[in-house]
């Protein structure tokens, strides 16, 4: 479980109804698949070892006793297997039935969970047959071993970065308060769900949707295996779907007939794999204050923790009464044990990770974003009073995009789009692309355009502070971006107006402009906007606005090089490219979003970039680059201290009074010694 990632699988064995030895052999085969597959935390549908479908035959003693026997194998055939294993049965308890999950862990019983919440409606009649669980644990003669029984079961492996998993049975997530809802309060991190749901139009869909969306309220992973191939048709169809989620996402998913099949011999099993990110949970619970709102703060001081086995005794002592109470229950905490190894990674991590994948998605989100920038504009607008809106233009695509949210603004508003002035100033570094490009826009757009040649201004500026013209340094670039600023901001004071900004967050990010320079502006409509993103705005703009001359400076502009434009021309061409002085921005937009959206350490932040860039970038790329963001980062957050005010549009930004509270003298030296030690 290196860096908190664990494998974990769903399984879905092909059964016989009312044969239990069938259905251990089915069992243990699929196990044997699962843990070459490294899965550690192994989850078989409800009722498994009988079949769900049994109907009256679950009140014959031959059945439940051939079931007892099944669970027995199953369990010895877990010896020697690092991984967790729920499977369903059927469980008599002083004369009344139970459907339960049983819990094992390398030959041995665990614990019993029973389902609380028994369906007894439409085509569903367990309560005919079974008893509702509740939150007591009592404990179950197995074997001469007492074994804990009832639904307020923790299994931990503490060794494994607070590993915590705990269980629930099919109907139990539908009610409207799922055991797993108290069970995440009390510290489960991964909720496994062993299930028997029937397949009726449109019941697949709904099952995904419960099962992202109490991963994401729970801020867990979701483990969902559904009885499939095998069970009775008599009146119903069993599809065996079998889902895979975490924090809202869906990992990995098989069909609600059960594809992917693996072929075990002539028997046709089910199973699939990913690997849940226990760290980033952690780090999401520990950033959502309200997640611990519910009088949970002291489940983990008020549960019981039993003591690990001591060779030749039971794991589970008898407990003494007297036992603290919580709004969640009482909660007994049932150790288990898995090696520390690197788990092998499957899962995919989208090397954009703020840019949706499909082009549906990509087009919705795109058209929320520009409307949630031209929003704040406008409210920005209205508040001040502004009669006249100022932005720079250079033809890039920061300054591009802002353009176009003040085209927006300036339509909600109702207000003629001459309201708008857009300000061209060509400098040392100007090329002619970006210089139409700009003209081009500005006037198809229906802006004001005015042009303002900063090159004898600077000079003079030059003279009178004595720097050489032909020392191309620092001074040289700040001192042509502050001109800008001082020429936009004196604009909008003569008009009654307000600059907008144009700088994106990943500039922001790495502190890639100049100090009161194009760092200041009266409303940064892009200050939350990645680059990577940047361009996709742009694109989505070009290809929807109906305009085909904006659309084809768009296009042109999307192609340009992203540079600020401050050292002079080589052959009429852009010189100086960002990008190849401070790094590929989808690098950089990649680790800003771990960084701060889950807070992932150096080391885990290069697993996955190696991942996710694998056939774009080598390692030692990736490793340089990284180095620099983390530099850069901690250097140049006195920039984001005074930020100007701009609207947020995703789960990441860098404003000091909304997301990120750091103080611009904090050391990256934890941060860099880790990166140093990567080999």
């Amino acid at each position: 479980m290196k860096d908190g990632f664990i494998r974990v699988a769903a399984l879905s064995p092909e059964i016989r109804v009312a044969d239990c030895a069938f259905n251990a052999e089915r069992i243990c085969e699929l196990m044997d698949e699962a843990v070459q597959e490294h899965a550690k935390i192994l989850v078989f549908p409800e009722l498994c070892i009988t079949g769900y479908t049994c109907g009256d035959l679950f009140w014959q003693e031959t059945l439940l006793t051939g079931a007892v026997q099944a669970l027995r194998q199953v369990i010895c055939h877990s010896a020697g297997k690092d991984a967790l294993i729920f499977v369903g049965l059927p469980w008599e308890r002083n004369g009344k039935l139970y459907n339960v999950a049983a819990v094992l862990s390398d030959g041995e019983l665990l614990g019993f969970v029973p389902k609380r919440h028994l369906p007894n409606y439409n085509e569903f009649y367990e309560a005919r047959h079974f008893t509702p669980g509740n939150e007591n644990v009592v404990f179950e003669n197995f074997d001469g071993k007492a074994i804990p029984f009832g639904m307020n079961l923790l299994f931990t492996c503490d060794a494994l970065q607070g590993l915590c998993v705990a269980a629930e049975i099919c109907e139990d997530l539908w009610a409207p308060n799922p055991p797993s809802t108290a069970h995440a309060m009390a510290g489960a991190n991964v909720i496994v769900n062993l299930s028997a749901s029937d397949e009726v139009v449109g019941k697949s869909l709904y099952r995904r949707s419960l099962v992202e969306g109490q991963s994401a309220r729970l801020l867990c992973g979701y483990i969902y295996a559904s009885a499939g191939e095998g069970e009775s048709t008599q009146d119903l169809v069993y599809g065996g779907q079998r889902l895979l989620a975490e924090n809202g996402h869906v990992l990995a998913e098989s069909s609600h007939f059960g594809e992917p099949f693996y072929s075990s011999g002539s028997v046709r099993s089910g199973i699939i794999c990913t690997e849940f990110d226990i760290g980033r949970l952690r780090a999401e619970r520990r950033r959502m204050t309200t997640f611990a709102s519910a009088d949970c703060a002291n489940a983990e001081e008020c549960s019981i923790s039993l003591p690990a086995r001591q060779s030749g005794e039971s794991r589970l002592p008898e407990i003494s009464a007297g036992i603290q109470q919580t709004q969640m229950g009482t909660y007994f905490r049932v150790p288990f044990h898995l090696k520390k190894e690197e788990t092998p990674l499957t899962r995919a991590f989208n090397p954009m990770p703020f840019v949706p994948d499909g082009a549906k998605d990509r087009s919705q989100r795109c058209e929320e974003i520009l409307m949630i920038q031209a929003q704040g504009l406008k409210k920005r607008m209205k508040h001040t009073g502004a009669k006249s809106l100022v932005v720079g233009i250079s033809g890039g695509l920061d300054s591009t995009l802002a353009l176009l949210v003040m085209t927006r603004a300036c339509d909600l508003l109702g207000l003629p789009r001459e309201t708008m002035t857009a300000v061209t100033m060509p400098g040392f570094g100007t090329t002619d692309r970006t210089y139409h490009n700009s003209c081009s826009l500005t006037k198809n757009l229906g802006a004001q355009l005015l042009e303002v040649d900063i090159r004898d201004a600077v000079n003079i500026h030059f003279r009178d502070i004595g720097q050489d013209p032909s020392m191309h340094d620092v001074t040289y670039e700040n001192g042509q971006a502050r001109e800008r600023t001082q020429i936009l901001m004196d604009l909008a004071n003569k008009t009654g107006g307000m600059v907008v900004g144009t700088g994106d967050m990943s500039e922001l990010a790495l502190g890639w402009a100049t100090y009161n320079g194009d760092h200041m502006s009266m409303y940064g409509v892009n200050c939350s906007v990645p680059k990577t993103l940047v361009r996709h705005l742009v694109r989505y703009y070009a290809d929807t606005c109906g305009d085909e001359k904006v659309s084809s400076i768009l296009y042109d502009v999307l192609d340009t090089p992203v540079s600020p434009e401050l050292l002079p021309p080589e052959n009429g061409q852009i010189s100086q490219k960002t990008e190849d002085i401070v790094g590929p921005y989808e690098l950089h937009d990649f680790f800003l979003y771990y960084l701060l959206r889950f807070g992932y350490p150096p080391a885990k932040l290069y697993r996955i970039a190696r991942l996710a860039f694998a056939d774009v970038y080598n390692d030692r790329t990736i490793l340089k680059w990284m180095k620099t963001f983390y530099r850069r980062f901690f250097a140049q957050q006195f920039k984001r201290s005074c930020i100007p005010d701009g609207p947020k549009v995703g789960s990441v930004a860098l404003s000091p009074r909304g997301d990120l509270r750091m103080p611009s003298d904090a050391c990256v030296r934890l941060w860099m010694e880790e990166l140093e030690a990567i080999r």
